[in-house]
């Protein structure tokens, strides 16, 4: 039997970066899983290799509640109860400044960043109270605990409300056998940077947090008992300050 067998897992942004990462050591520790995103022929190539009955592709738009509570039903009856959730989806504009960004941006980060974890959690809620059993690991950042300038308005308000969306959810819900882990990484080389304002080098690329360092923080707090729970963990580049 593989070691994680037992787990059925949701993952979101799963086409590309951190999620494509997590989704590939979720499925070498043997879980079955959704993979979520909105390109199909991404998350089809995170699944290659995968039997129909370990891993499927789930194209959906976390901020469009409806789609979402389908994909979850879908995933019901295709695997069971979801009882791990990751929460990975985002995005962000190159126009970042309180005084530039355009409304329809900040609506969007908004959405996809925030609306859309809450979407999928309370889309699998139900589900985890009946088990008496889940975790839920959003994947917020850095900017999400400190301000920050290089994030922007948008994307520093919607993570800093993922960290706060987790602290509740798990105060609402450990009575209900459920954690929440809010992930908060630094600089990470995913598509993501190319969105930033001034571009970043190769050089540079290298020496940051690669998806599978966060990846590896994901499965981390997947494996702890059910009796432990990580409600906050942050992880760097060495070479990125963090005070």
């Amino acid at each position: 039997m593989s070691e994680w067998s037992d787990k059925i897992a949701i993952i979101t942004g799963a086409g590309t970066g951190i999620g494509a990462a997590v989704a590939e050591a979720f499925i070498e520790k043997g879980a079955r899983i959704a993979l979520v995103g909105r390109r199909k022929e991404k998350l089809e190539e995170v699944a290659e290799g995968c039997s129909q009955d370990q891993a499927i592709c789930c194209p959906c738009d976390v901020s469009d509640r409806d789609s979402v509570n389908s994909m979850a039903e879908e995933v019901a009856s295709r695997f069971g109860t979801v009882n791990v959730l990751v929460n990975n989806a985002g995005f962000n504009t190159k126009v970042r400044s309180l005084a530039d960004v355009v409304p329809e941006d900040w609506d969007k980060t908004v959405n996809i960043n925030l609306t859309g974890a809450f979407n999928c959690i309370r889309a699998v809620l139900p589900g985890m109270r009946e088990l008496k059993d889940g975790l839920i690991i959003n994947v917020s950042s850095i900017a999400g605990i400190r301000a920050s300038v290089l994030g922007g308005v948008a994307y520093t308000a919607s993570k800093h409300g993922m960290v706060a969306l987790s602290l509740c959810t798990e105060l609402e819900e450990g009575e209900n056998g459920i954690r929440c882990c809010a992930i908060c990484p630094g600089e990470v080389e995913t598509p993501i940077l190319d969105e930033r304002p001034v571009p970043v080098g190769p050089e540079h690329r290298a020496r940051i947090l690669q998806p599978e360092d966060v990846a590896a923080a994901a499965v981390f707090v997947t494996t702890l008992p059910k009796r432990a729970s990580v409600s906050e963990l942050v992880i760097k580049p060495t070479l990125q300050g963090f005070g």
